[in-house]
């Protein structure tokens, strides 16, 4: 069976310059061609990258925080602190202390909110300062070794 040129990799014969456009339907069937770009980033700039990375973690923050809350709104509509509560207060009753360890206002709403908003504020400092610190060791690393090569292709 003989092979096409065009899928050898010979190049595909170019039409007249007076022969009319091909249609679209010929034109989807004919050879493809690719067009490569070859782009290096040598350099990152750790402003841009504090930015970017303050804008997501704070977005992330506050996913964490109304998940928190729905998560604890649908546990205590369920009755599970409840039962919960209970239970550790029948297991933690003893002679000394009658009334037993209060799971339901540890758990409070209240103390939820506000150890789950302390750990969004920690993770916005911290992704913050650690992509940051990232950006300048990518720098120092690409001074050394001439950064990220990346070829992107693109078919016609």
């Amino acid at each position: 069976m003989a092979q096409n040129p065009t899928q050898a990799g010979a190049p595909a014969a170019r039409p007249a310059a007076s022969a009319a456009r091909p249609s679209a339907a010929a034109a989807a069937v004919g050879p493809t061609r690719t067009r490569r770009a070859r782009l290096k980033a040598a350099r990152v700039d750790p402003w841009s990258v504090m930015k970017v990375s303050f804008l997501l973690s704070v977005a992330l923050g506050v996913v964490t925080i109304v998940a928190v809350t729905v998560l604890w709104l649908v546990l205590d509509g369920l009755g599970v602190f409840n039962s919960l509560g209970n239970t550790v207060k029948e297991v933690t009753q003893s002679e000394t202390d009658p009334q037993g360890f209060d799971l339901k206002a540890t758990l409070s709403m209240k103390n939820t909110m506000v150890f789950s908003t302390a750990i969004a504020i920690i993770d916005v400092v911290l992704v913050t300062a650690l992509a940051t610190l990232g950006a300048f060791l990518y720098n120092l690393s690409a001074s050394f070794t001439g950064g990220i090569e990346v070829t992107l292709a693109e078919e016609d």
